[in-house]
């Protein structure tokens, strides 16, 4: 009698610890589904008038068949500050980060190195408008893409290569 009852409780225990398990796994999965999705930033830009334009980029889906990881929507880069337009669109998940990275034609993971690459912090909301500072000092001259990166998991969601055409405008 002992025998089974001991059997059935750690039977017991082992299914309670590996349903916690996968539980807390799917729960960091749907989170920012069912909690952030619709979260959406009005961040205006203080005395955007004033500001000069240092360059603008554009969010691209480097992956079309990844429904997961993509990202659209503008971005203006100014002197002190790296501003995420009104249309700006990520889909949600852990951990994304705003960086402002040496390589021009980010299309891949492989492509974006974080180590070259500057942090300017986790995005506050998978859509709308959003203010970055940029650290006194940076030498912007540097960076050649404006790139959503998801820390939690190492993977590329979308870049922006900066166009310095538009500088100035």
């Amino acid at each position: 009698m002992w025998r089974s009852f001991w059997k059935g409780l750690t039977l017991f225990v082992a299914g309670g610890i590996i349903g916690l398990g996968v539980g807390f796994a799917i729960g960091i999965f749907a989170y920012p589904y069912i909690f952030l999705a619709d979260l959406t930033a009005t961040e205006e830009v203080a005395g955007r008038g004033e500001k000069t334009v240092v360059a603008r980029a554009t969010f691209i889906h480097p992956d079309p068949n990844d429904p997961v990881h993509y990202g659209k929507g503008r971005a203006t880069l100014f002197q002190d500050l790296v501003h995420l337009e009104s249309d700006f669109e990520v889909g949600p998940g852990p951990r994304f980060h705003v960086y402002l990275s040496p390589r021009a034609d980010v299309k891949r993971s492989a492509d974006f190195d974080e180590a070259r690459s500057l942090d300017l912090g986790q995005i506050k909301a998978f859509k709308g408008s959003q203010n970055y500072p940029i650290p006194d000092g940076t030498d912007l001259s540097r960076y050649k893409s404006i790139v959503i990166w998801c820390k939690a998991f190492g993977v590329l969601i979308s870049p922006a290569t900066l166009d310095l055409s538009d500088a100035g405008r």
